[in-house]
């Protein structure tokens, strides 16, 4: 039969057990940029199949590895501006924009935003912005057009719609704004 362990075996095991629950994170943990690169790609593949409740926890795991990761932002921007929440998706494209100055995707989304809640100046100063980083964002050209026409500047506005029509031909003859820009991917300069 076996003796009762002994206080000094009891407290050796104890010790042993904070050790191991101590060093078992920091020795099995991956670098966090590594877990927010994998919960990034994992959010972006929930994002693409229509899972935005994941897709947002996702996005929400790689903000607290990376509090300054501009895709998560923008596609935490994206999921608000296609339900409806203007308010929190222009929050969350000013953050990626913070994070990354000229992020592409989210200028062209803030101006959107901008756009609807009618504060024309500065969406089309976006647009230019857009257009000053990227002169064939087609898309940029297309809704500075339509703008530019909104604010009766006609002639300005045939200038951008044609540029549009040049670099898209699909885009000839649109009659609204350009959708916002597709969820950002892990790649930079997307």
């Amino acid at each position: 039969m076996p003796s009762e362990p002994t206080a000094r075996t009891l407290r050796r095991t104890a010790l042993a057990a904070a050790v191991a629950v101590l060093l078992a994170p920091a020795c099995s943990s991956r670098p966090p940029a590594e877990r927010a690169a994998e919960a990034l790609s994992r959010g972006l593949a929930a994002h693409r199949a229509g899972q935005l409740d994941e897709a947002e926890r996702l996005y929400l795991d790689v903000l607290e590895l990376e509090p300054r990761n501009e895709y998560a932002h923008f596609n935490l921007g994206l999921i608000d501006q296609t339900s409806g929440d203007a308010a929190s998706a222009e929050l969350r494209y000013r953050r990626a924009l913070f994070s990354r100055p000229g992020f592409l995707p989210a200028l062209f989304n803030l101006a959107i935003v901008r756009t609807d809640a009618g504060a024309l100046q500065e969406a089309m100063s976006l647009y230019r912005e857009v257009l000053a980083l990227d002169p064939g964002a087609a898309s940029a050209h297309l809704n500075l057009g339509f703008l530019l026409r909104r604010l009766g500047r006609e002639a300005e506005a045939q200038v951008e719609l044609a540029a549009a029509a040049a670099l898209d031909p699909a885009l000839a003859g649109a009659g609204g704004t350009a959708t916002p820009s597709p969820s950002a991917t892990v790649t930079p300069g997307s």
